[in-house]
């Protein structure tokens, strides 16, 4: 991935967040995500490279742009496969609750899992603890793997967990095999994601979430030395034929974050719509915008953090 061409897709996750970021609040989640796509599918085309997205708003008859299969850019440059999120938590945005970004996760073609929508299994963790997760472990058993690789106790570790019914169990386990539970509404590819950074107060991120944010956190945390390992969960039984036609003939198959975003030339970009535990929200103020993005490569293994101060008169 060129370093060039890496700071042009934080242009278009800014652009991204900024349009989405007018909607905070307002109860308009469709409205919000719609400011998303337009804005980062305008900036996609001004960018010199031959973009197909293979994780994106879902079918063509579905969404009419940034849908999955759609070309984008100039045409000129490097051919890349895309997997997008416009705008991870529309619902956060809708009713300005914490956390939401907008997400761009790049690599050559056919290096990201064309995984359709539906649910997976995931367990996240830092560099540290990247041989200690097992999704056919018991969570304690987890817990005490992790604990061990950060030189923990048990009772010190935070897990992050989606709030849904469905994960009733999954916090009564954590807590009692006697670590933290930490609920977030909506989110879980920060979620995931945080787990690479100490000061995040994140150490494992577990539960049942979206195939696509499964994708996207194993480009980034591939990138950190973290690792995310999912096993795809159907949420009904149409999604099964949907499954096997990406090419996974066995359902119990788990992935990593190498069968998911394969090789070194990949990229990961976020810009904060909303403060989460990956990234500060977009600030509005009289005279500009303040936006916070992350980039990484992992050709360099750099990570940077962007604070841009973009002149209001030109938004």
């Amino acid at each position: 991935m060129d370093r060039n061409l890496a700071l042009e897709f934080v242009r278009v996750t800014e652009a991204a967040a900024i349009a989405s970021a007018r909607w905070v609040g307002r109860g308009e989640k469709k409205k919000a995500d719609g400011a998303a796509v337009d804005a980062m599918r305008q900036r996609f085309n001004l960018v010199d490279f031959k973009g197909t997205v293979v994780i994106g708003e879902g079918a063509k008859d579905e969404a009419p742009m940034l849908y999955t299969g759609e070309k984008v850019g100039t045409g000129r440059g490097p051919e890349m496969d895309l997997a997008i999120d416009p705008l991870e938590c529309t619902d956060s945005v809708a009713n300005g609750r914490y956390n939401a970004i907008a997400v761009i996760a790049a690599g050559p073609k056919d290096s990201l899992l064309h995984a359709p929508d539906t649910y997976m299994e995931k367990i996240a963790v830092g560099h540290k603890a990247r041989k200690a997760i097992s999704l056919d472990a018991s969570v304690r058993e987890n817990l005490k793997g992790v604990a061990r690789a950060l030189d923990k106790k048990v009772s010190d570790l935070t897990v992050m967990v989606l709030d849904r019914d469905r994960h009733e169990k999954l916090i009564d386990d954590i807590r009692s095999a006697g670590a933290r539970v930490r609920l977030i509404t909506d989110g879980d590819v920060s979620a995931a994601i945080a787990t690479c950074f100490p000061e995040s107060g994140v150490d494992v991120y577990m539960g049942i979430g979206g195939s696509t944010e499964g994708v996207l956190a194993a480009v980034a945390l591939k990138v950190m030395g973290g690792e995310i390992i999912c096993r795809f969960k159907p949420r009904k039984d149409e999604d099964i034929p949907k499954i096997k036609a990406a090419g996974v003939a066995d359902l119990r198959r788990i992935f990593n974050s190498e069968d998911m975003a394969k090789g070194h030339e990949l990229s990961f970009t976020a810009t904060g719509v909303i403060d989460g535990p990956l990234l500060s929200g977009v600030v509005f103020e009289k005279d500009k915008i303040i936006t916070h993005s992350v980039v990484t490569r992992g050709i360099s293994g750099t990570i940077r953090y962007i604070t841009t101060h973009h002149h209001s008169y030109k938004w």
